[in-house]
């Protein structure tokens, strides 16, 4: 008689290691995610979340960072500047504790939250720390920190900005995390410092709106913006050493988009976003290969592309977006590289979401959606206002047949991956979220203006 006790025995160590355990299949290394384009083909997180369904844990963070999480394997990293007289220790609060309320306080919806000390509105500016966290996926504990550098910001900040607004990044080997004019830092995923370039200058924002570009990883080097009220330009750093590898001086004034890189013809590009111009560079030597105008003032959304085309737009003090074939010379404005252009309801702070076949976008800053076909520009849905969304300032996401629309009174509408406009749920945190949700596996890592959130399914 075949023995069957051992093979049995295996089949049912390797159920309950599974039932057990969150299964880490995926990461979320970037902004928006691998590909740049806000959009997950492998993640499964719930579209319904409260305080008691669906919160696994939340930590709180100290000081004030608007950087979005990146997650790698077992990890969660966010950025913070902390007030160098209030430094504390954070603990996790799992989900039975974590009392997440589906409405906004009175004293939240009027915009007062908790006291933020950002040196705003003329108050005077104080020494912060620019510190890197690193929690633990499961559990949300704390598993270290980085002060990556001690200062006092020479210049004041938007009251809707943070000191820390710039998102890290990872290769999976090193993290590197960008606080703009105090620098940028390159440690191993244990903490440890590997290089720093905190030589780069001071960066003048128009108005004291504040810094906020974040960098982008590529091969073997990072894409740096540095669009100001000064010297503007855009450079690749060796991401071993910090080495510049190639500077190329910009005509652009301040501009908070991020470096989007795509591949045309066996080459690659870093696309960047900017008032006089979009621009191509080609990445290997940082040589301008074409550009696109027609932008409005000060733009913040980043480009997203397919295969084909590069989508860029605008929406402060006018409305531009446009889809261009980024294999033109010179400025391709108004010529048959251009395929088309939109001139109402386009996007201002947060970057459109381009997935399957389809671009959404927000009118300005608003919970106005628009959803378009991707070749063509005509329109599937809107300018539709959602319900429950007011100013927005995260990037939408999607990931399993939905896009996540997340606005900064902190709730999150979950609608289709569809032509129509079909809501599936609204969520909220109960506080500030100005950072862009990453997707990973099955959960979703919300950093908010006073805690980390992991929304899980499991």
């Amino acid at each position: 008689m075949r023995n069957t006790t051992m093979p049995n025995l295996t089949l049912i160590l390797a159920l309950i290691l599974t039932c057990g355990t969150t299964a880490v299949a995926d990461n979320w290394n970037h902004w928006r995610g691998d590909n740049g384009n806000g959009v997950s083909t492998n993640a499964t997180p719930p579209t319904e979340w409260r305080s008691t369904k669906n919160v696994k844990w939340k930590v709180r963070i100290p000081g004030q960072g608007s950087g979005s999480p990146i997650i790698w394997e077992d990890k969660v990293y966010v950025v913070s500047g902390v007030p160098a007289s209030t430094d504390r220790v954070t603990a996790a609060v799992p989900a039975p504790s974590a009392q997440v309320p589906n409405q906004q306080s009175d004293r939240q919806r009027k915009g007062q939250g908790r006291s933020r000390s950002r040196g705003r509105g003329g108050a005077p500016l104080q020494v912060l720390k620019f510190t890197v966290f690193c929690f633990d996926r499961a559990t949300g504990r704390q598993l270290w920190k980085n002060v990556a550098s001690e200062a006092k910001p020479h210049e004041n900040t938007h009251s809707t900005n943070t000191f820390a607004a710039a998102s890290p990044c990872t290769d999976g080997q090193h993290l590197y995390a960008s606080f703009g004019s105090r620098g940028l830092y390159c440690c191993t995923m244990d903490g440890k410092l590997v290089w720093k370039r905190d030589d780069l200058g001071k960066i003048q924002t128009r108005n004291s709106f504040g810094e906020g570009s974040s960098p982008t990883l590529v091969n073997d080097r990072i894409i740096v913006p540095w669009d100001h009220e000064g010297q503007f330009s855009i450079s690749a750093l060796n991401k071993a050493t910090g080495k510049t590898i190639w500077k190329t001086e910009r005509d652009e004034p301040t501009c908070w988009a991020i470096p989007l890189v795509i591949e045309r013809d066996g080459k690659q590009q870093v696309i960047m976003n900017g008032q006089t111009n979009a621009r191509a560079y080609d990445l290997e030597t940082g040589k301008e290969l074409c550009r696109c105008g027609g932008q409005t003032e000060r733009p913040v959304a980043s480009a997203v592309a397919d295969g084909e085309l590069v989508y860029i737009g605008s929406g402060h003090k006018g409305s531009f977006l446009a889809a261009f074939r980024p294999d033109g010379h010179g400025n391709v404005e108004g010529t048959d590289n251009v395929v088309w252009t939109i001139d109402h309801d386009t996007p201002d702070i947060a970057s459109p979401l381009l997935s399957s076949g389809r671009l959404y976008f927000h009118k300005a800053k608003r919970g106005v959606l628009t959803c378009v076909d991707a070749a063509t520009g005509k329109p599937h849905f809107g300018p539709e206002r959602v319900t429950g969304l007011d100013t927005i300032y995260a990037s939408s996401i999607a990931a399993n047949g939905h896009v996540f629309l997340t606005a900064r009174n902190g709730t999150t509408v979950v609608i289709k991956d569809s032509d129509t406009l079909e809501i599936v749920s609204t969520n909220s945190v109960g506080e500030t979220v100005d950072a862009t949700p990453a997707p990973v596996d099955n959960e979703l890592f919300i950093c908010g203006a006073e805690h980390l959130f992991c929304i899980s399914g499991s």
